[in-house]
């Protein structure tokens, strides 16, 4: 016995169609290394919220508690510590092309800059003194750099704005207010700088990314994620830690389509509480921190 094909048969099969196109293409998920960071008796890690590896493997953890900025070799064995009685409260942290470490100090509204021994050797912002002058922060957030030096800060809980200094902290610009509309942000939590110079920006509290040129030009906004923290790998591709969904996400470099998801939330391996940054190796491994999870995770990818 044949059933008659119902009218709208066509158009189903099309509306289906398009679903599954919108759907994030399957992928392998990164496998979870349990135990990599052998963590010193003397440190109880506290929130969790920056992290970056320098050329050699070296892992930088940046913690809310005491000896903040934590170093690390590529097996994860302790280094060396420092920022006792300096940081106010950690927020992010980025190594530079020389491998100097950089974070931002949302307690202070500093954006401070390290030799990968620790020595202090630049200082933006005033300390304790919040503002919207051009040598003043509000909260920053992050930092990005250019490939001939410029440094990007998102001035994020306060000012929604980003900021660009050159290599030796000078003022160059600035754009960006609270807002929904192209340019504007509520939260600019992270920022990083791809291969062609587009400044990549992570405006949390909207839920989208914000693409500008190097002078702040918008040139698109990619929704659909709550971006925490995001992170470029040596192959250009882009990882959002979506705090929100508990989520680590692969975004499409040109597109900002969604790829593939992993995570969710809990406490076991590959599961995630509030993840906040994550950064990528050369050999493409991942590394989050988490917020309430209070650990960085070591996620190594097959591809």
């Amino acid at each position: 016995m044949t059933h008659p094909v119902p009218k709208n048969f066509g158009s189903l099969v099309l509306l289906m169609t398009l679903l599954l196109a919108r759907q994030p293409v399957a992928a392998e998920p990164p496998v979870p290394v349990p135990g990599f960071l052998k963590i010193p008796a003397s440190v109880t890690l506290g929130a969790a919220s920056g992290v970056d590896v320098d050329s050699k493997g070296r892992v930088y953890l940046f913690h809310r508690g005491k000896q903040p900025i934590l170093c690390f070799d590529d097996q994860g064995r302790f280094l060396r510590s420092w920022g006792d009685d300096l940081i106010g409260k950690a927020h992010g942290l980025r190594i530079d092309r020389q491998d100097n470490v950089w974070v931002t100090d949302i307690g202070h509204h500093l954006v401070l800059k390290y030799s990968p021994a620790g020595k202090l050797l630049l200082a933006l912002g005033q300390t304790d003194k919040p503002g919207t002058g051009s040598g003043q922060f509000n909260q920053p957030t992050d930092v990005a750099f250019a490939a001939n030096g410029d440094l990007y800060v998102s001035d994020g809980y306060g000012n929604n704005r980003i900021m660009k200094f050159n290599a030796r902290g000078k003022f160059l610009a600035r754009w960006g207010k609270a807002g929904t509309g192209r340019g504007e942000f509520n939260l600019p939590h992270t920022i990083v700088v791809d291969r062609k110079g587009r400044v990549i920006v992570g405006d949390r509290e909207n839920n989208r990314v914000q693409v500008f040129d190097a002078n702040g030009q918008w040139l698109a906004t990619w929704p659909g994620v709550a971006p925490f923290g995001l992170a470029l790998d040596t192959q250009g591709s882009l990882f959002v830690a979506d705090g929100r969904a508990n989520q680590v996400v692969r975004l499409d470099p040109s597109t900002g389509k969604i790829l593939a998801r992993w995570g969710g939330p809990g406490t076991k391996p590959g599961q995630f509480q509030l993840p906040h940054m994550l950064a990528v190796d050369r050999q493409r491994s991942l590394y989050v921190v988490e917020i309430v999870g209070e650990r960085l995770q070591k996620l190594t990818r097959s591809r």
